[in-house]
């Protein structure tokens, strides 16, 4: 970004390269619909381009990148008729251990197809908040500290968001995440 910002466009070129597909799919698994999120993935993209003169390094380029993706969320929310999703507030109760993922087993590729066509299916129907704190820490791989900066909450609502969807979605798969 450091170099983009002194006029570099190859290195706009290779930021977005690297962080359109991420950014699309968290986008998309937020607000559900591929023509909003076409419209809010354009939408970032253009305030990173008229941020570009003004940026300064505060954090890492993909914290700053999502805080933006986030902030745009926010604003769709609030100007559709939805409003602002109740799940931005507070933190989220539960706390429990979630284990490590199987690994891949040639035999069980139907099951896993299948799962993971689930697991898209819940995603969907957590609440926004928990829903964004999963896909910026597995699309994104943020920390936690980053997710914290990206949606403006504290690091142990951004742990709590996460551990309460994990946990939805490890029941909803029934217990196989």
């Amino acid at each position: 970004m450091l170099r983009y910002r002194e006029g570099d466009a190859s290195a706009f070129t290779r930021l977005y390269a690297r962080h359109k597909g991420p950014l699309y799919r968290y986008l998309l698994r937020q607000c559900g619909q591929p023509a909003t999120a076409e419209e809010l993935f354009q939408d970032v993209w253009l305030k990173l381009i008229a941020a570009r003169t003004g940026y300064t390094v505060q954090a890492r380029f993909m914290t700053w990148l999502y805080r933006i993706a986030h902030n745009r969320l926010i604003d769709y929310y609030r100007a559709s008729n939805r409003g602002l999703p109740v799940s931005y507030a507070g933190d989220c109760p539960e706390w429990v251990d979630v284990p490590a993922p199987l690994e891949e087993q040639p035999e069980h590729q139907d099951d896993r197809r299948r799962q993971a066509e689930r697991l898209l299916v819940l995603l969907a129907e957590l609440p926004e908040a928990q829903r964004e704190a999963v896909l910026l820490k597995e699309e994104a791989g943020l920390s936690l500290e980053e997710i914290a900066q990206v949606t403006g909450t504290g690091r142990e609502t951004v742990k709590s968001r996460l551990r309460y969807a994990l946990a939805r979605l490890r029941r909803g798969l029934g217990g196989a995440l």
